[in-house]
């Protein structure tokens, strides 16, 4: 169904601002070892598992969720993102928005890629700006 990890990213983050718990489905794997964290939570483990975490969260409506900074690693079978999450949340006050830190794993697989693991956490509002990354080494 998704020709490449992207895909099914866009198609995952999609289908969370839509309340669209059949599509979301379809982006998870089918398999009883998918695993998702959402922030603050326990670990979720097996298709059932997920899908009624999924379901709990979505009844209260769809989730703004905004994908940036992703560093990928990818092979030939399997793909990691690391991104960070940019949540816009409606308030008596007006539009708040928080950041999580998320990890995407996806395998490839005969129907295409398919998610096989999220994990979100908890980010500081300064995400992006203060990350660590390794600096080239001057050559002298």
């Amino acid at each position: 169904m998704f020709a490449t990890p992207e895909e099914a990213e866009l198609a995952f983050y999609d289908a969370l601002e839509r309340a669209d718990l059949p599509r979301l489905m379809q982006v998870w794997a089918e398999d009883e070892e998918v695993i998702c964290v959402h922030p603050g939570g326990l670990r979720v483990v097996g298709l059932h598992a997920v899908k009624e975490s999924w379901q709990e969260i979505l009844a209260n409506g769809g989730l703004r969720i905004r994908p940036s900074m992703t560093v990928s690693s990818h092979s030939m079978m399997g793909a990691v993102h690391s991104l960070i999450e940019q949540i816009s949340v409606k308030s008596a006050d007006g539009t708040e928005v928080a950041h999580c830190y998320a990890t995407n794993v996806y395998h490839k697989g005969p129907t295409g890629w398919k998610l096989v693991m999220h994990h979100a956490s908890a980010a500081p509002v300064e995400a992006g700006m203060l990350d660590l990354h390794d600096k080239p080494g001057l050559l002298h």
